[in-house]
Parts: C-alpha cells; structure tokens; sequence
C-alpha cells in the first residue's frame, strides 16, 4: 500500500475539468484508488464520487494505492497532482 498527501493549490480546488483528468489519469490503473478528504473518501476512477469530495484551494488531499501497480499508479496520480491542482 502506497499513500502521500498533497495539498491543493488550484484557486478553485478539484473542479470539473481537472477532476474529469484525475479519474482519466487514475482509471488504467488496476490498482484500487482512494482519495480522502475533510473526512470524506471517494474511489479516484469515478468522477462523481471525486467530485463530492467538495476538494478546495489549501484542502489536504490524501491517497491511498493499492494493488499490483500500485508503485508506477502513486507515481502518475503524484506528478498529476503536482502538474494541474
């Protein structure tokens, strides 16, 4: 299991475009993905559930990867993180 913080720059948080690219970035992956935020936990592969997370600018993200590709998945979910929010 691999997880890592990241908190949110983006002056609108985790919005529509962005979080449709998350789930885009985190779905070939068959590792199971997790993201958890002010107390809420959604599965990144599903847009909605991302979006529910209500994510905003200086919100503390957390993700949790688990699974067979776990290692290259925390690595691309990360440097997507760090690229766009």
């Amino acid at each position: 299991m691999k997880q890592f913080e990241y908190t949110i720059t983006d002056t609108l948080g985790i919005h529509a475009r962005p979080g449709g690219d998350l789930v885009k970035t985190a779905k070939p992956f068959a590792s199971k993905i997790t993201l958890a935020c002010n107390g809420k936990t959604a599965d990144a592969k599903r847009l909605i559930a991302v979006m529910s997370l209500g994510v905003k600018q200086g919100h503390v993200l957390s993700v949790t990867v688990e699974g067979d590709d776990e290692d290259a998945a925390a690595e691309a979910l990360e440097k997507f993180l760090k690229e766009n929010l």
